[in-house]
């Protein structure tokens, strides 16, 4: 019997790993929010820690449009439904179905940090999907694509996708109840942008040459 062989870039299997991890993490430090300082015109900042691993799974998903293609980014990102959506389901029943242990005094609090309503959860997966996709294609659309201004590139696409996000997450989430909706936007939104302008830039560059570094590096002889 023959045994196939399917080759993939190194690159792109280190890409797609840690993008699955970062995937599930950015949910997990999005229980805690994070004070960004004090920005002369702009205020106080606060954020949700989240947004570090989400600026970087976009940062990850434009490298691999670069490298490979947009139709591989895309599909980068639909995969990246796959442990987000494990990852709920196994959190929901550590949290409601598997009982703490006699001794254990923290499931009160465990269950309050890293539990999500069903509703939260659905924000999440239709804010990821749509932000992440909507951040591919812009990447690949913007001055011509592949090739061409790649931090400009990088730069505009997180910077519409990050307020697409806030809002469609934040929207679903809590539309109905009595919350200052679009003080919370506002706030996240400058937030996010700063970062997105600190952050994406020089780690576009970074991604970017490392994943051409891993393709040409020449694999070691086996013993």
């Amino acid at each position: 019997m023959e045994t196939r062989t399917i080759a993939m870039p190194r690159s792109l299997f280190a890409f797609s790993l840690l993008y699955g991890g970062l995937a599930v993490l950015a949910g997990v430090l999005g229980t805690k929010l994070a004070s960004l300082g004090h920005w002369p015109l702009l205020g106080d900042l606060a954020v949700e820690s989240g947004i570090f691993a989400f600026l970087l799974l976009v940062v990850m998903s434009s490298a691999v449009a670069e490298l490979f293609g947009q139709d591989m980014a895309n599909k980068l990102v639909r995969f990246g439904f796959v442990p987000l959506i494990v990852s709920m389901i196994m959190l929901t029943l550590v949290i409601h179905a598997v009982p703490p242990a006699p001794f254990w005094q923290d499931q009160e609090a465990f269950a309050r940090l890293l539990g999500q309503g069903a509703r939260m959860q659905f924000a999440g997966l239709i804010s990821y999907g749509t932000s992440q996709t909507l951040n591919v294609y812009l990447f690949s659309r913007i001055a011509g694509g592949q090739g061409k201004a790649l931090v400009l590139r990088a730069w505009i696409a997180s910077l519409l996708s990050q307020i697409v996000d806030t809002i469609l997450f934040i929207t679903i989430s809590f539309y109905g109840q009595d919350m200052p909706l679009m003080q919370i936007m506002e706030g996240q939104i400058i937030s996010k942008l700063v970062l997105s302008t600190i952050m994406v830039p020089p780690l576009i560059v970074v991604f970017v040459r490392l994943g051409n570094w891993l393709d040409r590096a020449p694999l070691q002889a086996r013993a």
